[in-house]
């Protein structure tokens, strides 16, 4: 059994094996601690706000708390697990170093944990992370850390990393897969209680599964009643996949849009601590959490990354369970780069049906393009995208013709308009590969 020990030269080979190994074991014999945890690095960390929010509280008949962890130092909830780790390192650990794979959060939280105990600290991170989490990363090192861009995802980027740390005899801080690292995270749970003792509902961000075994070990110890849900990314669902197999499977392709929670296989340990202790778990559309960060941005003034909103983009598929319960959303982190935004309000706006491309080939008539504005596009509809996918056969071949509608329901009417006016159209929203082609 994976017992939390350091990642190191010496037991490389066993941390491998933890992705393969099939475990099952009494969590009561698991050392995790977090509420003493919470005392030796509270000094370090912030006790983030556990925050009221009467929009979402009106909108489900419940009372739904924000566990601000967006607001924690290094703007996520990271910190706790990684400087847990670190400071339980001996002496000779820490003198020759640390090593980390993450596609920001966990990064950031390791960086910020070498700077304050001043060691160095050798960051692996996947070549498509955002900017901001890259420059954010280098900024809490300090002169600490160095970075390294390496692979597509996570866990690329991760075996790298493994590698370093072997061959340089450095020690390897695991995101989330290792009992310190989960002790560390189960301190929101900590904080959470004490702040809501009559706590009825937590939902929980999954993506390796570090803060998921956290806070369900934690509050599931404390009062069996309180119900643990766990949340994913649909293009990411490592825990669901993990639980039709009955142990952690790699996932052959990952959406890496919501990046914080964007993992091919969850961890072997926190896998087993989510599956005896989360009562369910979900995975919600990619653009769904991207209406949830639009709205926590317009109502609340609150910016969360796509990760961030997994929790409170859950609330609209449990609506019926969390009527008059006290329900406890956390909003894991907040390291949204400002240039995802158009990308987050496009993917929104097709989730909910507003936004709609279509192929058009417009029939050989004169007028046949003005016909289609001032007759087919209702009054209030936009477009929003207009090209000829054939350059050399302009006002004849066929268009690439995106179109907003007031509202989503405007969309039969504009196609039985279509029809109606002999527009030969294909739908691109309805076919994936056609849309990542053109759009």
């Amino acid at each position: 059994m994976h017992n939390g020990g350091n990642f190191t030269a010496l037991n490389l080979d066993f941390y491998f094996s933890l992705f393969t190994y099939k475990m099952s074991f009494d969590l009561s014999t698991l050392n995790i601690n977090s509420e003493q945890t919470l005392e030796q690095i509270k000094d370090v960390v912030n006790r983030t706000p556990l925050q009221y929010n009467q929009h979402l509280s009106e909108k489900y008949q419940a009372e739904v708390y924000l566990k601000r962890e967006d607001l924690q130092i290094v703007r996520s909830y990271k910190l706790r697990g990684a400087y847990n780790k670190i400071v339980n390192l001996s002496e000779d650990e820490r003198n020759r170093g640390v090593v980390c794979a993450s596609a920001g959060n966990h990064a950031q939280g390791v960086a910020f944990s070498c700077r304050k105990l001043n060691i160095k600290g050798v960051i692996f991170m996947p070549g498509p992370t955002p900017k901001q989490k890259i420059s954010q990363t280098e900024m809490w090192g300090n002169g600490n850390v160095e970075i390294v861009l390496t692979g597509d995802t996570f866990d690329d980027c991760q075996k790298s990393a493994l590698t370093y740390a072997e061959e340089h005899g450095m020690t390897f801080i695991p995101p989330f897969d290792d009992l310190k690292v989960i002790e560390g995270q189960g301190t929101v749970a900590v904080e959470v209680l004490q702040d809501l003792p009559d706590l009825d509902v937590v939902f929980i961000p999954i993506g390796g599964g570090g803060l998921a075994a956290g806070v369900s070990h934690y509050l599931k110890g404390k009062n069996n009643a309180i119900k643990c849900f766990g949340i994913e990314p649909e293009g990411a669902p490592s825990m669901q996949a993990a639980l039709s197999a009955g142990e952690p499977v790699e996932l052959g392709q990952i959406n890496k849009f919501v990046d914080g929670a964007a993992v091919k296989k969850i961890g072997a340990t926190t896998f087993e601590i989510a599956r005896q202790l989360l009562d369910h778990t979900r995975s919600i559309p990619e653009g769904k959490i991207c209406t949830c960060i639009l709205e926590l941005y317009n109502k609340d003034a609150i910016v969360v990354e796509p990760a961030g909103a997994l929790s409170v983009a859950a609330l609209e598929f449990h609506k019926e369970e969390i009527k008059g319960k006290k329900v406890v959303c956390i909003i894991s982190g907040g390291n949204n780069d400002i240039d995802r935004m158009s990308e987050i309000k496009e993917l929104s706006l097709l989730y909910e049906g507003y936004k709609h491309y279509f192929i058009v080939r417009f029939p050989q008539r004169p007028g046949a393009l003005k016909l289609f504005v001032s007759e087919v596009l209702g009054p209030k509809d936009d477009i929003t995208r207009f090209e000829f996918i054939k350059k050399t056969e302009r006002e004849r071949g066929p268009a690439l013709v995106g179109i907003e509608l007031n509202k989503p329901e405007d969309y039969q009417s504009l196609i039985d308009r279509m029809k109606e006016y002999k527009f030969d159209v294909i739908e691109v929203n309805k076919d994936q590969t056609l849309f990542e082609y053109l759009v």
